[in-house]
């Protein structure tokens, strides 16, 4: 009969082993020292109530299960930012597939849904992938339901040829539009108008909830953070104002691309902008000798979908579900 230990995480120790649990169950893998710099940019929680009582604030307490080796064969995360909906936590938890079927994944929830109940929180999301048939099925027989659909999709720069699709950017430019990069206008200013921008775009993402960052945190989950560079984002402007924006990240272990953001102002769309922009980011990408784009979108952002499978050509692959458990 297997052993094990439910624990708290210790860091940085433990990042070394749990950073390729995450690569099981993430899209792009990552590495401890990644997940030790995104650890040192977030100060000590600080969870507090709002006048209704629900949680606010923010916290990340981390579990691992050790085997009877002293082997970390589990991981678990619980957390929620300052912008995070009232009331609401997000977590993580993966178990070696050779150590599943013996309780680990059992007591990985327990130990955060004990913690999330001494928080008060209301409700607990979790985002698993869409063929992983068992652990949605242990999701919802713990009280999980699916509450929305998120579609995964890969663009081969090997083999794309984007054609006639470039015309969108000529096309744009012809009515006034201007394509520049944030490098070519560096300094807060432009930053701060890139912000507002991200600001008014972000709420129209289906399934968006929570509040938006303030300015400072925004730029280091954004614009600032591994991967990103001012080159990498394009931005369409009319006159002086910022109205479309994409923003490319690139994973530093396999050198491909993620579409991290693309907004239009709601004034602007129905006009390719979005399109050319896409083109603009998948020229950068090409000519930085990436292997593949890789990007989500909500399966109600029809939008979206229609501009990256449809018109540009992204593959589809498997997705993942926003499961929700709301807590009594």
């Amino acid at each position: 009969m297997s052993t094990f230990t439910i624990r708290t995480m210790r860091q940085p120790d433990d990042y070394a082993a749990v950073a390729p649990l995450l690569n099981l169950v993430w899209s792009e893998p990552t590495t401890a020292e990644r997940l030790q710099r995104d650890e040192d940019s977030i100060p000590p929680g600080k969870l507090h109530y709002n006048e209704d009582g629900e949680l606010m604030g923010w916290d990340r307490p981390k579990w691992v299960a050790e085997d009877e080796h002293g082997r970390v064969v589990g991981y678990a995360i619980c957390w929620r930012a300052p912008w995070t909906e009232p009331g609401a936590l997000s977590h993580t938890v993966v178990v070696h597939p050779e150590n599943r079927g013996v309780g680990i994944g059992r007591a990985l929830f327990d130990a955060l849904h004990q913690w999330a109940a001494e928080v008060k929180a209301t409700r607990l999301i979790d985002y698993m992938r869409e063929t992983d048939e068992r652990s949605l099925a242990f999701a919802q027989r713990r009280g999980y339901i699916k509450e929305r659909h998120t579609f995964e999709s890969v663009l081969d720069l090997a083999s794309f040829d984007g054609g006639s699709l470039y015309d969108a950017v000529n096309n744009a430019e012809q009515t006034g539009i201007r394509f520049i990069t944030l490098a070519e206008e560096p300094g807060e200013a432009g930053e701060k108008r890139l912000y507002e921008l991200y600001k008014i775009t972000h709420p129209d993402i289906p399934g968006y909830s929570g509040s938006f960052p303030w300015f400072e945190e925004w730029k280091k989950w954004t614009i600032t953070q591994s991967g990103v560079r001012p080159e990498w984002i394009h931005i369409a402007k009319d006159g002086d104002r910022y109205i479309g924006v994409v923003t490319l990240q690139q994973n530093e272990q396999t050198r491909a691309m993620y579409h991290e953001y693309t907004g239009v102002l709601p004034e602007y769309r129905g006009r390719r902008i979005a399109l050319a922009l896409k083109m603009l980011g998948i020229r950068t990408a090409a000519a930085c000798g990436v292997p593949y784009l890789r990007t989500h979108n909500d399966s109600m952002n029809a939008p979206m979908l229609r501009i990256n499978r449809d018109l540009i050509g992204f593959r589809a692959e498997a997705g993942s579900y926003k499961m929700v458990c709301e807590l009594k």
